[in-house]
């Protein structure tokens, strides 16, 4: 048998082909190379930790990045980023009998689609242990990839949710997949989390407790982030713990020292810690009159959301599916939409994140 060297971007090439990707002219490690090689991955290994897909898929590219450094913060992006898809799911979110799970456990979610109302495409989650998508190669030949989605375009004169049926996926509404929390107004969020705040016990001094400082710029949100000094009153928060990430929650100060903590997500909430942190601090900075703010700007065939903070997953969800990810402009997030949907997502960032328009917000481009 003859041994054949072959380069690194013909590698890749074939790993693209074989993952059922686009062929790409550059041979980039991109979002959706990754996003593949992730779901491959946890279709063997989970459930499992998110260090051990992040470090089964650097390893397969190992050699194979012009920036090594940066690959595996690359590839935790991207995990993150099926996260908030559905593709992997988090302790809380599913049931298991194995008393050894961990919280910091992630899970394949079985394979499934969401119908876009408008378009009629399809939204595609989920992972099989053996394929990148349990479906066949004509319907594998229509799959569109934004960034890390997947998204199947309806073809005229057939029922594509029908079609996916009788292939197995499960259809789900868009409503159980949001599991949006209930309209209700800043105020009396902010004021039910202080209220569970306060029931809380005494807690003793915790070291390394860093709170989210409400008075700085929102739009610069790593930059919020602080060491308590003299602060007093209620601020979203995270504490560390002995083994995995730091805690989120909501804490009591008084002159800088911690009062009272509360641990999210609730015991009984739906999202994780990370999604009602960001969304309690939506509601504390519209309350104060300083509300968190977005931009937008044309383009063709519609408009580009920017958003400078963190959204919670039930929010980047809804705008991954009514719209796409977009590049980002100086900004944390964006999400193209169309114009016949650029309305009803500006009521809902109104309505349920309690954001505000950039002064910019309709500059063209």
């Amino acid at each position: 048998m003859e041994i054949v060297e072959i380069a690194g971007t013909e590698l890749l090439a074939r790993t693209r082909s074989a993952l059922g990707l686009p062929t790409t002219a550059t041979g980039h490690i991109d979002e959706q190379l990754i996003a593949a090689l992730l779901r491959r991955a946890a279709g063997t290994l989970c459930p499992c930790s998110a260090s051990t897909l992040v470090s089964a898929v650097a390893d397969s590219l190992d050699c194979l990045s012009p920036e090594p450094a940066s690959l595996s913060a690359a590839i935790e992006t991207v995990l993150e980023k099926l996260v908030v898809g559905g593709d992997l799911l988090e302790l809380h979110q599913v049931t298991t009998d194995d008393a050894a799970a961990k919280g910091t456990w992630l899970f394949a979610a079985p394979p499934a689609f969401i119908s876009r109302a408008a378009s009629g495409s399809a939204f595609l989650i989920g992972v099989a242990s053996d394929d990148s998508a349990p479906i066949p190669d004509s319907l594998k030949a229509r799959i569109r990839y934004e960034g890390c989605v997947r998204v199947i375009a309806q073809d005229a004169g057939h029922d594509l949710a029908e079609e996916l049926r009788e292939h197995g996926l499960v259809e789900l509404s868009e409503q159980s997949w949001l599991k949006l929390p209930k309209v209700e107004p800043a105020t009396a969020f902010r004021d039910r989390m202080e209220r569970l705040l306060r029931e809380q016990p005494p807690s003793g001094d915790v070291p390394d407790l860093q709170i989210l400082d409400g008075a700085r710029d929102p739009a610069f949100y790593r930059g919020r982030w602080m060491r308590p000094r003299k602060e007093s009153g209620c601020f979203v928060a995270r504490r560390p713990q002995a083994y995995g990430a730091p805690i989120w929650g909501f804490a009591l100060l008084a002159s800088g020292e911690l009062a009272r903590f509360l641990d999210f997500p609730l015991k009984s909430s739906k999202w994780r810690g990370c999604d009602l942190a960001w969304h309690l601090q939506m509601a504390i900075d519209h309350c104060r009159g300083a509300p968190q703010r977005y931009r937008k700007h044309a383009v063709t065939d519609g408009v580009i959301f920017d958003f400078f903070s963190p959204l919670p997953l039930w929010a980047e969800r809804r705008l991954a599916l009514i719209g796409r990810a977009a590049d980002r402009s100086q900004s944390l997030l964006s999400y193209f939409v169309t114009n016949r949907e650029v309305q009803t997502e500006e009521r809902f960032l109104h309505d349920r994140l309690w954001l505000s328009p950039s002064a910019d917000a309709d500059k063209e481009t």
